[in-house]
């Protein structure tokens, strides 16, 4: 089937055509009055022809906002779209259907979705689409609001279940809270493939809530408290290793190779215990003073 394509109409300016409707209306009333008083029938079919005449060009008449496009028909036959504000006319057996230009913006309702490991999620998006195409607006889908609607609805859900919503550890995986931008543009493409039958543009796609299923939020909160603690502590213990690395350094070349205090293997353990101890405790440490010698 052919995809209907919007294109201009033939119609004109109507202010025109409003002063030439006042102009035959008042001499339509003057040639009833004249033709009356003088007994013409020839002034009472002029004005009888110029009354069809103003009532033809009346109901040509219609109106166009701002924003707005008229949608022509003639006996169901598409015959253009006129987008022009005003006071428009054109032929009197064409019907107009108004549709809205403007642009219009919705949230999606918070649907429940397993994401790509089949934890289930909450999901929400925001949506902002104009109409583009009149025709295909109106011809092209049953209700195009409707449409857009249902589509989003899908869209969102087929969104989440494509991507993990956390991926923790795993740095290289795109997911729904840690990769906003990639999977915002991703709904965007998605929904205007969806939106191109119905003559419509989306011009913004946003995740707007986003959130675990109550029945595993707590869960998974304990998960990525667990995970934010584990690469704390491993940066703790990488900050330790070097201080402690570095001290061992001083002490045994000194002061500009003075003062150096020699550490054997054993030593060396024994002060890098000690120090890692002091360095990556939770706690504080309660230190044990040696009064002997280092032998004892």
């Amino acid at each position: 089937m052919d995809q209907l394509n919007e294109t201009s109409s033939r119609s004109h300016s109507g202010v025109p055509w409003l002063a030439l409707d006042v102009l035959m209306l008042i001499a339509s009333i003057l040639l009833y009055v004249f033709g009356g008083i003088a007994g013409s029938l020839l002034m009472i079919f002029a004005a009888i022809f110029l009354s069809v005449a103003v009532t033809v060009v009346s109901i040509s008449f219609f109106m166009v906002q701002p924003n707005q496009g008229a949608v022509l028909m003639f006996f169901g036959d598409y015959r253009g779209t006129d987008t022009k504000p005003g006071l428009r006319i054109a032929n009197p057996l064409y019907v107009s259907k108004k549709v809205s230009l403007r642009v219009r913006n919705f949230t999606t309702q918070t649907s429940k979705v397993n994401d790509a490991r089949g934890n289930p999620i909450e999901i929400a998006a925001v949506v902002v689409w104009r109409v583009i195409d009149t025709a295909r607006a109106v011809f092209g889908v049953d209700n195009f609001t409707s449409y857009v609607h249902t589509q989003s609805e899908s869209a969102v859900r087929q969104l989440a279940r494509s991507y993990p919503y956390d991926a923790f550890e795993e740095t290289d995986v795109t997911t729904l809270i840690g990769a906003t931008s990639e999977v915002n543009a991703h709904l965007l493409v998605e929904l205007q493939e969806r939106a191109d039958d119905a003559g419509v543009e989306i011009l913004e796609a946003r995740i707007t809530d986003l959130a675990y299923a109550p029945e595993i939020a707590e869960a998974m909160l304990r998960r990525q408290q667990a995970a934010a603690i584990v690469a704390a502590r491993k940066e703790i213990v990488n900050g330790a290793v070097l201080m402690v690395r570095d001290a061992v350094r001083g002490l045994e070349e000194g002061d500009n190779g003075e003062q150096t205090i020699p550490l054997d293997a054993d030593r060396k353990a024994t002060f890098a215990s000690n120090l890692m101890t002091v360095i990556a405790s939770d706690s504080p440490t309660n230190p044990v003073v040696n009064v002997g010698t280092l032998n004892r």
